[in-house]
């Protein structure tokens, strides 16, 4: 069973409620002197804090998906898998098919879709990740075999993992649901992480003598993408939405590449790119490169391409509420911006969840399939 699974949060509970009334019903028995007894106290004392701690932080990943599975909690690599679609020279790998999770239906795609594990080699940065494609039904369907559909990059946070987009934030189920409910039109999602250097913060930059995040993102993971999938090559074809680190980065690559996305969304999002610890040195002296990794100062000071912008925030909880609102002030023609402000939410997975289902209605009604 899964970190996540639900069977595992259930028998955490029933092992807390379990120990709790055992430990009600024996305290008389171990009350008294003696080490066994004292002993005793300790074991079950212990024994249902431990349960106790256990059923709580399930619960809790479980909603926040800190980690995505046993060997994520331990921080033991994960193998990835058996190749199962592979051609020479292509810089998409598939490694596993299956049904997304929450959607209904069988198991048949055309009905409910179908999630690929992927692993991405990009030609020009030079960086391998893995990520997620979600294929919506109508990709499966044969009156729609010679059609194209655009396309969204989906982007976590940092440190988080793609099992996040699928899992707590619930990506495909609700794009699933919008098209069906006609209240979007289909799309293909790309699902990964930021972190394409792990355990690094690259913050989609392209780090001199270091990891190319900015290419990957901007260049090598759509062209990957549209060589191996029935996906336009243009700009309005193409999307990028994240949350939090994931938002700066969708931000960025739709504003400094025009030519590649026409939309981007940033859920929560920051406008300068974080320097700490877990960054390390991003610009290496370039005070231009680092000047342009802010995007206040790019509205400012770079030329305004067509893209369209949907920024989010809350007036209580969050703390990018006056970065909003200057980059809101800064977007100019040809370039066009929208919001969502919330009244009170958080920088947490409960907040996004009630604001991606707008969002992807946003991006559907911005690209275009073919």
């Amino acid at each position: 069973m899964g970190l996540t699974s639900n069977k595992v949060l259930a028998l955490a509970v029933v092992a807390a409620v379990l120990l709790f009334v055992a430990t009600v019903r024996l305290w008389p028995r171990l009350a008294r002197r003696g080490a066994r007894a004292v002993a005793g106290r300790v074991g079950l004392l212990l024994a249902t804090q431990l349960s106790l701690f256990a059923a709580v932080g399930l619960a809790a990943n479980n909603s926040f998906l800190f980690y995505g599975s046993w060997a994520d909690l331990f921080g033991q690599q994960q193998d990835m898998g058996v190749v199962v679609d592979h051609a020479e020279g292509t810089h998409l790998r598939v490694v596993e098919k299956r049904k997304p999770e929450g959607v209904p239906g069988g198991a048949r795609p055309a009905t409910s879709g179908q999630i690929h594990k992927v692993v991405v080699s990009g030609e020009r940065s030079g960086i391998d990740s893995p990520a997620y494609v979600y294929l919506p039904p109508e990709y499966f369907r044969a009156e729609h075999r010679d059609r194209t559909f655009p396309a969204a990059v989906v982007l976590t946070g940092y440190p988080g993992t793609a099992e996040n987009l699928l899992k707590g934030l619930k990506y495909p189920s609700t794009a699933f649901e919008q098209a069906r409910d006609g209240r979007t039109q289909p799309m293909i999602l790309v699902m990964l992480r930021p972190t394409v250097a792990p355990p690094r913060d690259t913050e989609c930059v392209d780090v001199p003598g270091g990891p190319r995040t900015e290419t990957f993102f901007a260049e090598d993971l759509p062209k990957a993408v549209y060589e191996t999938y029935r996906v336009g090559s243009k700009p309005r074809n193409w999307g990028i939405i994240g949350n939090s680190t994931g938002g700066y980065c969708a931000l960025k690559i739709a504003l400094h590449h025009p030519d590649r996305f026409s939309a981007g969304v940033g859920l929560s999002a920051y406008y300068k790119a974080a320097e700490d610890p877990t960054t390390g040195d991003l610009f290496h002296g370039d005070d231009r490169e680092r000047k342009r990794a802010d995007l206040l100062w790019s509205l400012d000071h770079l030329p305004q391409g067509r893209s369209s912008f949907l920024v989010t925030t809350s007036r209580q909880g969050e703390g990018n509420l006056k970065g909003t609102q200057a980059f809101v002030g800064k977007v100019k023609a040809p370039a066009r911006v929208s919001s969502i402000v919330l009244d009170s939410g958080g920088h947490n997975f409960n907040t996004w969840r009630r604001e991606i289902p707008p969002a992807l209605e946003w991006l559907g009604g911005r690209l275009s399939p073919s």
